[in-house]
């Protein structure tokens, strides 16, 4: 019976995990923010000065760091709660499965994102469907901040996400509560801190499907590489498609 399964310790984390998250993410920002905001200060650090890309994917490097220290790290050093790396998924290397089954989560992806699209259209009839989101990173002129902005979109994003969301919060999640449960959580809350309504229904999707490809695999490796491979799709449309 589901009633067995929300007993109060279980809906207690059900409710303490992704608002740790959610507080996690947002305490970095401050965290960083506030960091910049010392070095203009002491520093006579002029941010301005710095060229946009290089500045964003320092920002984006530093508040990934601390977002997960805070999250993974701050509860161990205080409450001693350990996360494993069976908790995250990463007990392995990359398999061949993880590999392959990367593209056939994507098409599942697609599918479900212009489902719940349609569906979100018809139901609000404001839902604006082509709003972009904000990357930080516009007018890219040299090579080296073409490769910057991937870097930080495709690779490190992704990685740093999945860590937090489908290793920390869903694999902690999903030993109090159903498996259902513990993806639509995780999803809601990524789908969230994305922002735009567009963008937090596609990202709910996306979350759902990787979600169930860190089941099914038992890693995060494949649900990085679908994270990957969706990232690299808009970053090709949002930047390299202009060059053309």
């Amino acid at each position: 019976m589901l009633r067995n399964y929300f007993k109060l310790p279980k809906l207690a984390m059900a409710l303490i995990l992704p608002v740790w998250v959610f507080v996690s993410f947002f305490v970095a920002q401050a965290i960083t923010v506030g960091v910049f905001w010392l070095l203009a200060r002491l520093g006579g650090l002029t941010l301005s000065a710095i060229n946009p890309a290089i500045l964003n994917t320092t920002v984006a490097a530093i508040l990934y760091i601390v977002t997960l220290l805070l999250a993974i790290g701050l509860p161990w050093l205080v409450k001693k709660v350990r996360t494993s790396r069976e908790d995250i998924g990463l007990t392995r290397l990359p398999s061949w499965t993880d590999i392959l089954m990367a593209p056939a989560g994507l098409i599942i992806y697609l599918i479900l994102s212009s489902v719940l699209i349609y569906v979100a259209t018809q139901l609000f009839p404001g839902f604006n469907v082509n709003q972009v989101q904000d990357t930080g990173f516009g007018n890219l002129h040299q090579s080296y901040e073409m490769l910057l902005a991937f870097i930080t979109l495709v690779v490190v994003a992704p990685v740093a996400e999945e860590i937090l969301f489908r290793g920390y919060l869903y694999g902690k999640l999903k030993k109090h509560i159903p498996i259902w449960a513990a993806i639509l959580i995780t999803s809601l809350l990524f789908g969230f801190i994305h922002g735009a309504w567009n963008l937090a229904v596609d990202t709910f999707a996306l979350s759902v499907m990787l979600c169930l490809l860190r089941e099914s695999t038992g890693s995060i490796w494949s649900s990085i590489l679908l994270h990957m491979m969706k990232n690299g799709i808009a970053f090709y449309f949002l930047f390299i498609v202009h060059l053309n």
